[in-house]
């Protein structure tokens, strides 16, 4: 049995604890306007990450998610034993419980009991969890477990931060630009005509997180990078550039402003509305796929799931008006 007292809402004491005790949040404005938040144990650096009124979180290409709970170091022996000590003395677990309890963590040895012996040699883990609780916050329900410092978490402890671990809860940290594309024409389209579709270059850049548990000296930092953008008319009778409605990246840009004297050219990227909107719109919707990577201590790294961020404008389209003599 494990106790809820010491589980994932209860952070008061210990690392990453937060400063309301339950949110296990805290963020800190640095002297170069930088912004570091703690967050369950782990310290993510968002200075490199997208900012803005329209920026969001990707969305994973797969059924893949960041993980819902982790393990990290939580505890020195002294903030164990004043964490536990409290809830055994309330009675409120029962007895045979407490007494299991105060014999795993050799509570009666004023020396040894709490790993004291090892203070400033290791660390008490414990569970913290995503404050949104997605699907699994409430697996990782094993109770406070001591790891020396250098030594690695116990294998058989899934989600116990890693270089890996850490990147895969970076990836759910980063931010990027929305996704609302520059139209030429701009505010209304004519059937027929070529709309030049194209997203700016300067805010389109990759954007990282870095993840770091400085007790334990580890960090990884997950980086999104622009690939495509894929755009759908809103409407069946319509015809996209290219084809596939998909707008490769080419030489740092997702397609390529208009430009007076390319009215009959072909754009790299944009749409052709076949019908007109009547007295309404069509949605177009555009959505930016980002290729997203990691490396860490160690020299680790890899690839994480591609992530998607998307939005939807109105677009008028109207008939071409002949002139009649």
């Amino acid at each position: 049995m494990v106790c809820c007292a010491v589980g994932p809402a209860h952070a008061e004491k210990g690392f990453g604890g937060g400063t309301d005790g339950q949110t296990e949040q805290r963020a800190d404005t640095g002297d170069d306007g930088t912004v570091s938040v703690t967050v369950g144990g782990v310290v993510f650096d968002r200075s490199k990450n997208g900012s803005g009124g329209s920026v969001g979180a990707v969305t994973s290409s797969t059924s893949w998610s960041p993980p819902a709970c982790w393990y990290a170091p939580k505890y020195t022996p002294k903030e164990l034993q004043e964490t536990l000590e409290p809830i055994w003395e309330a009675e409120s677990t029962g007895y045979e419980w407490d007494a299991e309890q105060r014999e795993k963590y050799n509570a009666k040895d004023e020396k040894k009991g709490f790993n004291k012996d090892k203070t400033g040699k290791g660390y008490w883990w414990d569970s913290y969890v995503d404050k949104s609780y997605p699907p699994g916050w409430d697996k990782c329900n094993k109770g406070p477990f001591w790891v020396d410092t250098g030594d690695a978490p116990p294998a058989d402890i899934e989600n116990a931060v890693t270089p890996e671990v850490l990147a895969e809860l970076a990836y759910a940290e980063i931010r990027v630009p929305g996704t609302e594309v520059t139209l030429a024409p701009a505010d209304t389209t004519k059937v027929n005509l070529p709309t030049w579709a194209w997203l700016n270059g300067a805010e389109f850049k990759p954007v990282s997180v870095t993840a770091s548990v400085e007790a334990i000296g580890i960090e990884a930092t997950a980086t999104a990078e622009p690939m495509s953008l894929q755009i759908k008319p809103g409407t069946p009778d319509a015809e996209t550039y290219p084809a596939s409605g998909v707008c490769e990246i080419t030489d740092g840009r997702i397609g390529a402003p208009y430009e007076k004297g390319k009215a009959d050219s072909t754009p790299p990227c944009g749409v052709k509305y076949l019908r007109s909107s009547g007295d309404g719109t069509f949605p177009l919707q555009a959505t930016v796929t980002w290729a997203i990577h990691w490396t860490g201590t160690g020299g680790a790294g890899g690839d994480l799931p591609d992530g998607a961020f998307g939005a939807t404008q109105d677009v008028v389209v109207q008939e071409i008006q002949a002139i009649n003599r």
